[in-house]
């Protein structure tokens, strides 16, 4: 069975960031009906006893079409949610350090102007995705944006994500209005990268 992660802190907890009746109606709401939704339709196909990552890296497993979309659009909304509220902290540290750190100095000129391209991903997103920082077993970073409930993992390509940026509306509307930069602006401040250099290392 999966299970949908368990916040650590309040609903109001984010604040002024990210307010507290949307964290209620995105966790509470939403993610837990992607969670409901992957354990039925997961059973259905005969796939439940599998890592979520394993599962959606072999989504082609499913034969029957319709049941590869439902696992395909409700797991992807359970593992992208599982990833991005796991990541957002009240108590944030707002800058990577050690072995992350460097290697994004390496790969991106410096944080910030990663940050820039990760903003700037999430922004140019059309209609409803992700904006994503991966990294691969040999510790390569990337950058890259996803439509729907899509992410790094459905695309084959050994990457596997570390930053997850929700750009669907219901991740800020309810704030922001049509604001997403502001909102994308807000995220950077509770994004933990305590948590995201955990995942970094965790390969």
């Amino acid at each position: 069975m999966y299970e949908q992660y368990q916040l650590p802190y309040s609903v109001n907890a984010l604040e002024p960031y990210i307010d507290g009746l949307t964290v209620e109606t995105h966790h509470g709401k939403h993610h837990a009906a992607y969670t409901a939704n992957l354990n039925r339709f997961a059973a259905e196909a005969g796939v439940d006893g599998q890592p979520i990552e394993e599962l959606l890296a072999n989504l082609g497993q499913i034969e029957d079409p319709a049941l590869r979309t439902a696992v395909k659009n409700n797991g992807g909304g359970f593992y992208n949610h599982n990833l991005y509220f796991m990541t957002l902290s009240p108590e944030a540290k707002h800058e990577p350090t050690g072995e992350l750190a460097d290697k994004i100095v390496e790969k991106f000129g410096s944080f910030e102007a990663m940050k820039d391209e990760l903003a700037k991903k999430a922004a140019g997103q059309f209609g409803s995705g992700w904006a994503w920082l991966s990294a691969d077993k040999d510790g390569d970073l990337r950058i890259s944006a996803t439509s729907n409930q899509d992410n790094p993992l459905m695309e084959g390509e050994g990457f596997r994500p570390i930053v997850a940026l929700d750009v669907w509306e219901h991740a800020y509307y309810l704030k922001y209005k049509n604001l997403r930069a502001d909102y994308i602006k807000a995220f950077f401040e509770v994004l933990d990268w305590k948590k995201v250099e955990e995942l970094y290392k965790a390969g």
